[in-house]
């Protein structure tokens, strides 16, 4: 690097916090920041919808042009038929931090999908899968129903079950494979928080009733935008078949409006009303990692002034 007074680059710096809250804005302007000391910083994207090609106004994905010359790493990796897989992504996540820092570049982590963030930046492994014995849990599922389910998981592994809810039949049919598999509690495969290279993670704090409003906001323009369109395109290639992309929020609440089972406003509604409420997930699953160093970023901040603060935190990265 050989800058006087630069402060030591870590091998990745993490940009995390609810939707909405200006991560990705903040990705470009720290990238942007990095380069003038001499060593640039490309983005790798953690948000999970945003792997879709064409699901772009949905989710708020940046135009080339917001890009501003900054490497993109990890958007528009999937059709929307294909499923999107954690221990997928960590592949690919760990080759682009490879190939951004084998250039003498930065990795910029960006996103919100909280597992996906620590599949790219913990030492996390994943069980295998078996899908043979998949496939015999999830033709249990569908015969007496997550709830029953659950009863079976509760009896086999009590720590899982508790932390699982009685109605989400994929993680249930997940933890009874991965206990069958493995011998051993679902639990146990739950990693620790443990960076697998030195690592800077910050998060953005907005003021809950200004995230509101501009999750609010953000629907509207969606909408204005052309959302409906975009999900009528994306329909046509098979939208309603991907077990990820056809339950994103916004495109599921517009193919339901497709359906007639809901007014189009009503779908804006409930799309806003969804998304707050994630908002809110994200930021208690990031809360609750003592490593993500919090920047208030409320309304009226400038994306890179954010940026120089966490420059300014880049000493503070560890490899705990």
């Amino acid at each position: 690097m050989g800058h006087p007074n630069v402060p030591v680059i870590p091998p990745v710096v993490a940009v995390v916090g609810p939707t909405a809250s200006g991560k990705s804005d903040v990705g470009v302007a720290l990238a942007q920041l990095l380069a003038e000391q001499g060593t640039p910083g490309e983005v790798v994207n953690a948000d999970a919808m945003q792997f879709y090609r064409g699901m772009d106004i949905g989710t708020a994905k940046l135009t080339t042009a917001e890009m501003a010359g900054v490497p993109h790493h990890l958007l528009d990796v999937l059709e929307v038929t294909q499923t999107a897989e954690v221990a997928k992504y960590q592949e690919w996540a760990r080759a682009a931090f490879d190939g951004v820092t084998g250039r003498g570049h930065v990795p910029v982590l960006v996103g919100g999908s909280g597992l996906y963030v620590r599949a790219a930046l913990d030492d996390l492994r994943f069980p295998g899968t078996d899908p043979t014995v998949r496939a015999r849990f999830e033709a249990e599922l569908e015969r007496v129903g997550p709830q029953a389910l659950h009863a079976r998981l509760a009896e086999r592994d009590p720590q899982a079950a508790a932390k699982i809810l009685p109605s989400n039949g994929r993680r249930i049919v997940r933890a009874l494979e991965v206990g069958e598999i493995t011998g051993a509690p679902f639990a146990a495969s739950l990693p620790e928080q443990r960076y697998l290279r030195p690592t800077l993670q910050v998060g953005l704090a907005v003021p809950r009733e200004q995230l509101d409003a501009r999750i609010d906001a953000r629907v509207d323009r969606m909408w204005a935008a052309g959302l409906v369109e975009e999900v009528r395109a994306l329909e046509a290639l098979g939208l309603r078949e991907g077990l990820t992309a056809g339950r994103a929020l916004g495109y599921a609440q517009v193919l339901a409006a497709f359906d007639g089972t809901t007014t189009e406003e009503e779908a804006r509604d409930l799309t806003a009303r969804l998304t707050r409420r994630f908002a809110r997930k994200q930021e208690s699953w990031f809360r609750r990692d003592p490593r993500v160093h919090w920047l208030e970023a409320p309304d009226g901040s400038d994306p890179v002034d954010l940026a120089r603060r966490v420059l300014d935190l880049l000493p503070v990265a560890s490899a705990a």
